[in-house]
C-alpha cells in the first residue's frame, strides 16, 4: 500500500485506475494499492506537487509477524 499527501490547501480528487476517485481534504492523506500508483493521470498530480505518494511502512521495516512464545503465532 502506498499514502497519498493532499499538500494543497484545497479538497483534490484523485483519479485512480478503473474509474475510481479518491477524494482528499486539505493536507489529509489516504491509502492506494502500490499499482495504482503508476497511473498516468496521479503521476501528474506528483509531477504538479499537489500531492506525494510514499510507502506506508518506514524504510527497513520488519516484515514478519511478531512472535508471541512458543507454538502459538500472535494475533493481529
Amino acid at each position: 500500500m502506498k499514502i497519498v499527501t493532499n499538500k494543497t490547501n484545497e479538497p483534490i480528487r484523485v483519479p485512480l485506475p478503473r474509474g475510481k476517485v479518491l477524494h482528499l481534504g486539505p493536507h489529509k492523506s489516504g491509502k492506494i494499492d502500490h499499482h495504482d500508483a503508476d497511473h498516468p493521470p496521479l503521476k501528474r498530480l506528483i509531477e504538479d506537487k499537489s500531492i506525494e505518494v510514499e510507502d506506508d511502512r518506514p524504510a527497513g521495516a520488519d516484515t514478519r509477524a511478531p512472535y508471541d512464545g512458543p507454538g502459538r503465532p500472535s494475533r493481529f
